[in-house]
């Protein structure tokens, strides 16, 4: 993912984040949630 996509997914409510300073913090979780929540018609065994 890029920055620029990390940026508008946390201003836009769909992937959490901490703010630190100037700075966002994004949890390792969330990310990996947001990754696997958004695959599309993938079979899970």
């Amino acid at each position: 993912m890029s920055k620029m996509t990390v940026y508008r997914l946390v201003h836009s409510g769909h992937l959490p984040a901490i703010r630190v300073g100037r700075s966002f913090r994004v949890p390792e979780q969330a990310v990996h949630e947001y990754l696997r929540d958004s695959y599309v018609g993938v079979e899970t065994a």
